[in-house]
């Protein structure tokens, strides 16, 4: 079923935000500039707006959200020729973290609320923002766009996206829930032999022809039957309720927590089964979370651990993979693994990851191993560096067959 744009935003604005609406010292007004063309999607009645505010950069730690309001008004109503339209803001703190020259997005959801995404400028989350709305950059004025007619179904990346906004694509599968709950009941299993299953229900595909789509349609199907699966777990624990009223803050919390979590930790497992799958069915010889120098466990080594640990093999010929389901800033972790091998390969499903992020990558000698679907969310400059699924193991096939060739010869 498709995803559109029009299912979580009917209208969005997007711009670069100016010393002058966002520093106290340079104006008290809280409001935006360059705000005419947002007529075509408010019109020009006076609207306050619930708000949601949100800030995000590629150090998740430094996220921010705060709750406020939005007005949208002619400051000259009452004058007989004259229009003049204003956008205020309530105070808050994601603006008061904001730069100039900083992202914004205003966006106007399906639930005639609005969210103020704002994100650094040259950052990754900037990036994805603009790919998502369809832009390619942004200047001083908004520029806004009416999605109500959006039919385009915004695919991994899209969902990706919307997911670090807090946006969660509700996507069940019910055709498989009585299978679901034969085959696990209403308990969640090993991720191992969730994403075996998961794999079992797609035909129509090739993991050795088209491994990059193979490898997406697995981590997709997987998601769906998750998703479908935990929509009936946890909502029998809410209608139980929680501690002996029903009504335990504390224990609906850690509900909370404990899902956020079996989320994140599960995605990363399923990430890395189902590449581990992939490339033994490409003849793919390796290594998985084996140990190299000061106790680091890089996430594959080829061919095998023995050969990175044997000083007589030769160096060329090892390669080792990092694997992030998200890359920003955690991409720096795999500089300390697997001494031996000094250029570096990290997959990642993070769609649009910034030039100067990929420059940065490229300047340390990690490479960038993306499934080829998400090529299309990097520039034509980003994307003459990347490397696909079935480069990678193509390029990992032909180094096991020069050591077996060696090995031959000696």
């Amino acid at each position: 079923m498709p995803s559109p744009l029009s299912q979580f935003f009917t209208g969005v604005g997007i711009k670069r935000l100016s010393q002058v609406e966002i520093a106290p010292t340079a104006s008290h007004q809280h409001e935006f500039n360059g705000i005419n063309d947002f007529r075509n999607i408010f019109g020009s009645n006076k609207r306050k707006f619930i708000t949601k505010f949100i800030y995000l950069s590629d150090d998740e730690q430094k996220t921010l959200q705060a709750s406020g309001f939005m007005t949208w008004y002619d400051a000259r109503e009452n004058h007989p020729t004259r229009t003049e339209f204003r956008f205020y803001y309530s105070s808050n703190e994601v603006l008061s973290a904001a730069c100039a020259g900083d992202l914004v997005v205003v966006g106007r959801t399906s639930e005639d609320k609005l969210v103020v995404i704002v994100s650094p400028q040259n950052s990754t989350i900037e990036r994805q923002l603009l790919w998502l709305f369809g832009m390619k950059e942004a200047n001083n004025r908004f520029v806004v766009r009416d999605l109500t007619d959006e039919k385009n179904d915004i695919g991994f990346a899209g969902r990706y996206i919307l997911s670090s906004l807090g946006i969660e694509v509700i996507e069940t599968a019910p055709d498989f829930l009585e299978d679901l709950l034969q085959r696990f009941g209403r308990n969640f299993p090993s991720t191992k032999e969730f994403s075996s299953y998961a794999r079992s229900t797609i035909k129509d595909i090739s993991a050795m022809e088209d491994p990059d789509q193979t490898l997406l349609k697995w981590i997709e199907r997987e998601e769906l039957l998750f998703k479908t699966l935990e929509k009936v777990i946890v909502k029998e624990q809410l209608e139980i309720g929680f501690g002996e009223d029903g009504t335990d803050v504390e224990e609906f919390i850690k509900l909370s927590l404990s899902v956020q979590n079996r989320r994140k930790a599960r995605a990363g497992f399923a990430f890395e089964n189902n590449l581990a799958v992939l490339l033994n069915l490409n003849g793919i010889q390796f290594s998985r979370g084996a140990v190299t120098e000061r106790n680091n466990k890089p996430d594959f080594i080829f061919p095998d651990i023995q050969s990175y640990h044997n000083p007589q093999f030769n160096s060329e010929l090892l390669t080792m993979l990092g694997l992030k389901t998200s890359a920003k800033d955690r991409w720096r972790q795999v500089l300390s693994e697997a001494a031996r091998i000094p250029e570096k390969h990290l997959i990642t499903l993070e769609p649009s990851i910034s030039r100067n992020q990929t420059e940065e990558m490229k300047a340390n000698h990690v490479h960038l191993v993306i499934p080829r679907p998400l090529f299309g969310t990097y520039t034509s400059a980003q994307r003459h560096d990347l490397l696909d699924v079935k480069g990678f193991i193509e390029m990992v096939r032909s180094r096991q067959e020069a050591n077996r060739t060696t090995q031959l010869l000696f």
